[in-house]
């Protein structure tokens, strides 16, 4: 690799895999020390295209999920299966992941704009601005920085647009699924909510067992599923259909608007 060597966004490579390598051994142990990440389905990982995969993922956190993704993608790829035991892994990371993010959360603070620098695809929502209620046009570039991601790499995100859970999915990425055809990888993620605070930053509580579940590609007939039928699968994949809330215990439902309460005087709401 050369030293100035970038990717399609203008990010120097150097830089970049020293980012994820620092980030990856002070995370380390947010997942395999004081709490313990239980995976499941990690060999799926290794038999992916080195591009154009997407994952798509429920979300809990602003950052705390996908710097999960990362060291699971790549213990995984370097052979580690359900585990990210010795972090040694993340010494020689896959450079082409990038992960989808709003603009206004990857420009609230320096650390925010360092780990933008790890790979973040930078959109604008076209509903929510500022914790305010809004309506805007879908912005073309957005799309097309996801194709451009995807055609070098693998791009995660996060389809509900948001932390709050069944919530439904933004039509949007059943658009760029429809129009880049990518291969879809569903990942279920729980337990960042209870140990994380909702930006992924702070360890709330210690001791929790959190889950990280990757799936089988998606059936997606690009050229006659229709978008709704895409969001339909979608919602099933990551487990964010309201059919689910029937076979969640009453009391877990609880603690989940609890949380959800906190955090939005904690925070302002996405």
């Amino acid at each position: 690799m050369g030293l100035f060597k970038k990717n399609p966004f203008g990010h120097i490579l150097f830089i970049k895999k020293w980012l994820i390598r620092v980030f990856g051994l002070m995370t380390h142990r947010r997942y395999r020390g004081f709490n313990e990440l239980n995976i499941e389905g990690s060999e799926i990982i290794k038999n992916l295209p080195d591009r154009g995969v997407l994952f798509v993922s429920n979300h809990q956190t602003y950052f705390a999920d996908v710097v999960a993704m990362f060291h699971v993608f790549n213990a995984s790829l370097s052979g580690r299966v359900d585990s990210i035991k010795n972090v040694g892994y993340i010494w020689q990371p896959k450079m082409n992941i990038y992960y989808v993010a709003a603009k206004e959360t990857m420009k609230a603070g320096l650390l925010a704009r360092v780990l933008a620098y790890a790979g973040a695809i930078k959109v604008e929502r076209t509903w929510r601005s500022k914790g305010q209620e809004v309506k805007r046009k879908v912005n073309p570039d957005d799309s097309k920085n996801v194709g451009v991601a995807l055609d070098d790499g693998w791009v995660i995100t996060f389809p509900q647009g948001t932390t709050t859970p069944f919530k439904p999915i933004r039509k949007g990425t059943a658009y760029i699924i429809k129009q880049y055809k990518p291969i879809v990888v569903p990942i279920v993620i729980d337990g960042f909510r209870r140990s994380f605070d909702k930006k992924g930053l702070r360890i709330k509580k210690r001791g929790i067992l959190q889950s990280f579940q990757v799936k089988e590609p998606l059936e997606i007939d690009y050229e006659n599923d229709t978008v709704e039928e895409i969001v339909g699968k979608l919602e099933h994949a990551i487990e964010q259909h309201s059919s689910f809330l029937k076979v969640i215990p009453a009391e877990e439902l609880v603690e989940i608007e609890h949380l959800n309460e906190k955090r939005r005087y904690s925070y302002k709401e996405e």
